[in-house]
């Protein structure tokens, strides 16, 4: 894209006034218009070819679908698109995640006024939009003998399914908010057991809050 294109913007998000307070931002913008929006995972994968967007804004936790599930799909059908990701997680949850799956960005929606239209043409011209405090953690492992900790080894529903327990919730409530079985939770959280070598919630959770994956 040149400088002086329209950017169209596509944004994926489940919360109504999450999407309304994006597009008065983006609105203000004369070279930044939405190109079209969904509610969920289906819809966004369904929509988004539809839309003939240059960025796509993706929140990472749909109502149906994992965020970086939809965007693996995303880029396999329109490898081209800059997906920037939209998250209430701190970046050093789930922004590397995201980098390797294919994102070209990762916003925290707490920064995303101050950011997103500067991450938005960032991302549209080509680039890779991380914050400062997230460049500096990547640099930093560059050229080192970085050991892989467990929790990195984790698949991205595994990974959401520790985070979530480590936050308080119970198996039916994140069953609920995953939209899934109580049985498939149930069986996310064994492995996490056998593949982490821990035996109860309780230790899943301390993991989590000494290795900082938790608020």
């Amino acid at each position: 894209m040149t400088d002086k294109a329209t950017i169209r913007v596509f944004i994926a998000d489940d919360h109504a006034i999450v999407r309304e307070g994006l597009k008065q931002i983006l609105a203000e913008q004369r070279d930044i218009i939405v190109a079209g929006e969904a509610e969920n995972g289906i819809d966004a994968t369904k929509l988004i070819g539809k839309a003939r967007c240059h960025v796509m804004l993706l929140d990472i936790s749909l109502p149906d679908r994992n965020g970086i599930d939809v965007l693996k799909q995303v880029k396999k059908d329109r490898p081209e698109l800059a997906v920037l990701m939209l998250s209430m997680h701190r970046e050093d949850q789930y922004a590397i995640r995201a980098l390797k799956a294919g994102a070209s960005g990762y916003l925290t929606k707490q920064s995303a006024p101050k950011e997103l239209v500067t991450a938005i043409r960032q991302v549209a011209s080509g680039q890779k939009y991380v914050s400062a405090a997230l460049a500096q953690t990547l640099a930093s492992q560059i050229g080192e003998d970085h050991e892989t900790a467990v929790h990195e080894t984790l698949s991205d529903r595994e990974y959401q399914t520790l985070t979530m327990i480590a936050s308080g919730m119970t198996v039916s409530e994140i069953a609920k908010e995953l939209s899934l079985s109580v049985k498939t939770v149930s069986e996310y959280r064994a492995r996490l057991l056998v593949k982490m070598k821990l035996k109860t919630s309780a230790e899943l959770t301390t993991y989590a809050i000494r290795n900082g994956l938790v608020d």
